[in-house]
């Protein structure tokens, strides 16, 4: 059974967070493992804890904060999303994507991601950037996707088009902060996994393969809820480990080495978004 979430259910939510503050945001942030720092950045915030937002999923992931900081930006305001729930952790596609709608139905129209995830791509190293302009999507493919169920037009369209997913120009405006600020900033294709297992050699490999430049377990369905209701979308992975595509290695991967680069990459992603963020 397809959890279905109602009008009410995202005015309820919407209700508590104008409860506490009477700012209006413009842009909507989602930040990834080991990147709740940026929140540090946005000045004169108000902190709103999910377990005080009626029907937000709650992270259980170390490096996941678990609260909304509304504040400005630039000048700009902006809702911040310090850590997001995950499929993972046993939410449904629908209760990933709630605080999406939710910042749908408070009028933001631009929605920013960032997230963790291991470089596919040889060229890639830990410690990089990859701005997305494409992603595969196989935890959809497999029966997962967070519009499925009965439609409601009043939202977005019962078939969406994912052929310009990635708005080109917000993609463009980073490109050309990233050049001016000496940031070496890639762009690529994310594919998007369940997790909570990193992949085994053979899957990068395919990976690679079919044209994935890094991997993750997070962001494609928010993504594609933002894209439903007409959202620009502009996201951003940061490259904490390089994808180990040889067995019979002593290496692996872990959580806490992805926490750890993410600190590293932190100080550049700010600059990057602030710099984006400004030019809008």
């Amino acid at each position: 059974m397809i959890q279905q979430y109602t009008a009410d259910d995202y005015a309820e939510a919407v209700k508590a967070i104008r409860s506490m503050t009477d700012l209006t945001p413009r842009i909507g942030l989602v930040l990834g493992s080991g990147l709740g720092g940026l929140a540090d950045a946005v000045e004169s915030p108000v902190v709103i804890p999910y377990g005080d937002i009626p029907g937000w999923p709650r992270s259980t992931v170390h490096g996941h904060s678990g609260r909304l900081v509304i504040g400005h930006l630039e000048g700009v305001p902006v809702l911040v999303q310090q850590g997001r729930a995950h499929f993972y952790e046993g939410y449904t596609p629908q209760q990933i994507t709630f605080p999406i709608r939710v910042m749908h139905h408070l009028g933001i129209k631009t929605l920013i991601l960032t997230n963790a995830a291991g470089g596919v791509n040889k060229a890639y190293a830990a410690g990089d950037i990859m701005m997305l302009n494409d992603h595969i999507n196989f935890v959809g493919m497999s029966g997962n996707n967070p519009l499925m169920g009965p439609n409601d037009d009043s939202l977005g369209p019962r078939f969406l088009g994912m052929s310009q997913t990635y708005d080109r120009e917000l993609r463009q405006r980073a490109q050309a902060v990233a050049r001016d600020a000496g940031i070496a900033l890639h762009e690529g294709v994310y594919v998007c996994l369940s997790g909570p297992t990193f992949e085994t050699p053979a899957e990068i490999r395919m990976m690679r393969a079919i044209g994935g430049d890094a991997v993750g377990m997070s962001t494609v369905h928010e993504v594609l809820v933002a894209r439903h209701a007409n959202m620009r979308v502009l996201a951003f992975s940061s490259i904490t480990n390089v994808g180990i595509d040889a067995v019979d290695t002593t290496q692996d991967t872990n959580h806490d080495e992805v926490l750890e680069v993410g600190k590293v990459i932190v100080p550049r992603l700010t600059q990057l978004l602030r710099g984006v963020i400004k030019s809008l």
